[in-house]
């Protein structure tokens, strides 16, 4: 049992070590750290680019739009002279000119891109509304005329958004898991086969053979490659807590964060769930296959093709997952979510649907956990032999043909 530590922590070390795994671990922060800075850097511009400033020789009616109106105005410029400069210096969208010709409003939009529909209606509306007001001071009408003028009909919209954003969580959840767990799959994979591979047909695997058991030594060497994915795992959680945090104390990202927290908070409940368990097992799973297909390879030179037959596995499952990602209660659904290598991603969308109960999980748990076991043990069982020999079959005429 010693010796299987000692396996295990040597491959943890030595993987860990690797400029691959540093940048596979730093790569997410890096980008999720450039992204916010150029974000930083660039709002300020981008901002004032998309504004609009608003001109009239008429204060109170300039004031009235002020009022009514304070998103994505630029307040600053109060002349026209001020707009063009602006406009040609792309520190401005446009520039809408408000102007009264015998008791009729007048609104002139000045910019190098019309005005969206939102902003068009937004215009019109108040257009509409400043001349109702002139219209009715102008004709003197009385209090109670003027109520009778005032009345609107009105427009009610009942929406239930808690449905609306729970289909949203599931929609995402879906996305983000099946994506997550295949780029883990693909990338643990190609590392387990070429480390198996690499050691092939080697002198030193007799030395080592020779003094512990080949199952030690297969079952070190997977330990050592959990380790690492366990590594990977707590870093992203502990860097996500830490990114979320800071994000939620940033001026720039608080009221994006503030806006759809409902649709993080159901995200996040997903994947700190069992869900996780399902993630870390169907990687044990993958890898196990991985191990065995480097284990088959004819010689170390052939490490690179060693992860053929699990990347295509993991390319088969994860593509399967889109024909029900809007019908995860379709029976073939039902179905693969107990068989394993599947399990792992259909039981846990099965979950984010709410379409599954306990004891269907526990089956599904078991089912997957007795799979890994007896991969585990058939595999090194043969580790040595397959470790050992050193044949000119291809990986696939190993698969195909093993004796």
């Amino acid at each position: 049992m010693t010796k299987t530590w000692v396996v295990m922590f040597e491959t943890y070390l030595r993987q860990i070590k690797t400029w691959s795994f540093l940048f596979m671990i730093l790569g997410p922060f890096l980008m999720f750290g450039l992204t916010a800075g150029l974000s930083y850097l660039t709002a300020d511009s981008a901002k004032s680019s998309q504004q609009m400033a608003v001109v009239s020789q008429s204060t109170p009616l300039r004031q009235a739009y002020l009022k009514s109106h304070r998103d994505g105005l630029n307040t600053r410029i109060t002349t026209t002279n001020q707009a063009k400069k602006a406009v040609k210096a792309n520190h401005l969208a446009g520039y809408l000119v408000l102007s009264v010709d015998q008791q009729a409003i007048r609104g002139d939009f000045h910019g190098t891109q019309a005005l969206s529909g939102g902003q068009r209606a937004q215009v019109q509306n108040f257009l509409s509304a400043y001349q109702a007001q002139t219209n009715t001071a102008q004709a003197k009408l009385t209090a109670k005329q003027q109520a009778v003028l005032s009345r609107t009909p009105t427009l009610a919209s009942h929406i239930s958004t808690k449905s609306g954003t729970a289909n949203t969580v599931k929609i995402a959840s879906f996305w983000a898991f099946v994506t997550l767990l295949y780029i883990i799959l693909i990338t643990y994979s190609s590392i387990t086969a070429q480390e198996i591979a690499a050691d092939k047909g080697t002198k030193l695997m007799e030395v080592i053979f020779s003094s512990t058991t080949a199952t030690s030594y297969f079952i070190g060497k997977i330990g050592g490659m959990l380790l690492m994915i366990l590594t990977q795992i707590a870093v992203y959680l502990a860097g996500g807590a830490a990114a979320y945090q800071w994000a939620s104390n940033s001026r720039s990202f608080k009221p994006l964060l503030t806006s759809n927290r409902p649709l993080i908070d159901g995200i996040l409940h997903n994947f700190l769930s069992i869900n996780l368990l399902y993630l870390f097992l169907g990687v044990v799973i993958f890898i196990l296959l991985a191990a065995y297909s480097g284990a088959l390879v004819s010689k170390a030179e052939d490490a690179s093709k060693a992860a053929q037959p699990t990347v295509m596995l993991g390319m088969l499952v994860f593509f399967a997952t889109f024909p029900f990602q809007n019908n995860l209660d379709a029976i073939p659904v039902k179905i693969l979510s107990y068989v394993p290598f599947f399990s792992s991603y259909f039981m846990p969308l099965r979950l984010i649907n709410g379409t599954t109960n306990t004891w269907e999980v526990v089956i599904s748990l078991v089912i997957l956990l007795a799979a890994i076991a007896v991969g585990a043990l058939m595999i090194g069982k043969h580790y040595q032999r397959l470790m050992l020999q050193n044949d000119n079959r291809s990986l696939w005429q190993q698969l195909l043909h093993r004796k």
